[in-house]
């Protein structure tokens, strides 16, 4: 046993001794994959699934080593299938973890195309107007309210579940679809380049909803979930109190004034609409072989 141990430290060394910058920067970038990796899958429902292929993976390597092919044979031909099943099985996690990477700022400035900066601009001020005004007057009168504001992450999913509309955002709009007695007023108003694209939106439910407090009611919960799940901005307006709260990246702030609310909807917009910009003018100098000094 103790020479096996010595064989495995002799090989080590020598695997360092050989070892080059790159096979340094290689091993470091592995690492940081690796732990990306464990992030991505820690208290959700792939860490125990990755536990039951720790598990798997430690029967087959003592079966194996005591002789027992039966066993080792059985294990290693549902291990051959491990990473189909990987995909399969972690295919919720992946997914946020590939929209997280598109949304980065490599990918806004990347694909954003479409509207001039100004246009955009000009869209957003008079609808981020439109919305401070409206969830001053619903948490005056204690109406509840959910608006999602989408961003790089597009919701056609949740789209879906609800009504389209297309409309001007106004105050007069948002307080007939959260009117109490209005057919679109239990669930999610959508808003997409600067309208109100859709009302009565279902949203997916959080990822931890046992860990959120008892307190916080289904509007609540539905905009954390919807932040968790996009980069999102949901603003909820709550119908016992009239608090108004922001949901952004999983993490629900409360007690918002009007001129916090606006405060938070600029720097989030303004800061897309800026990151879209200088991508535009990166590809079109990247097609037109010139280079921005």
């Amino acid at each position: 046993m103790f020479d096996k141990i010595g064989e495995v430290f002799t090989d080590l060394l020598g695997v360092i001794s050989t070892m080059e910058f790159i096979d340094i920067v290689d091993i470091v970038l592995l690492t940081y994959i690796f732990y990306l990796l464990l992030k991505l899958i820690r208290e959700t429902r792939a860490g125990q699934l990755v536990k039951g292929i720790l598990f798997l993976v430690a029967g087959y390597i003592i079966s194996f080593n005591t002789g027992m092919k039966a066993i080792s044979f059985f294990l290693e031909k549902i291990l051959d299938i491990g990473v189909l099943a990987m995909i399969i099985l972690f295919q919720p996690e992946l997914r946020r973890a590939l929209e997280k990477a598109g949304r980065s700022k490599f990918g806004i400035r990347l694909f954003g195309l479409g509207q001039s900066n100004s246009e955009r601009k000009l869209l957003w001020a008079n609808a981020i107007d439109s919305i401070c005004d409206s969830c001053v007057e619903l948490s005056a009168s204690c109406t509840g309210a959910l608006i999602v504001i989408e961003r790089q992450v597009r919701l056609g999913e949740q789209i879906e579940t609800g009504t389209i509309l297309n409309a001007t955002p106004s105050k007069e709009v948002f307080g007939n679809i959260f009117y109490p007695k209005a057919p679109l007023h239990d669930g999610a108003v959508i808003m997409r380049d600067g309208f109100i694209l859709a009302a009565a939106c279902f949203l997916p439910k959080p990822q931890k909803d046992a860990s959120i407090n008892k307190k916080l009611g289904s509007r609540h919960r539905a905009a954390i979930g919807m932040s968790e799940n996009s980069d999102a901005v949901v603003i909820v307006v709550s119908e016992e109190t009239g608090q108004i709260s922001v949901a952004l990246n999983g993490n629900l702030t409360r007690d918002y004034t009007r001129e916090k609310l606006r405060k938070v909807l600029e720097a989030t917009i303004y800061d897309d609409i800026k990151e879209i910009e200088i991508g535009k003018k990166k590809l079109f100098s990247f097609f037109s072989g010139r280079s921005d000094k």
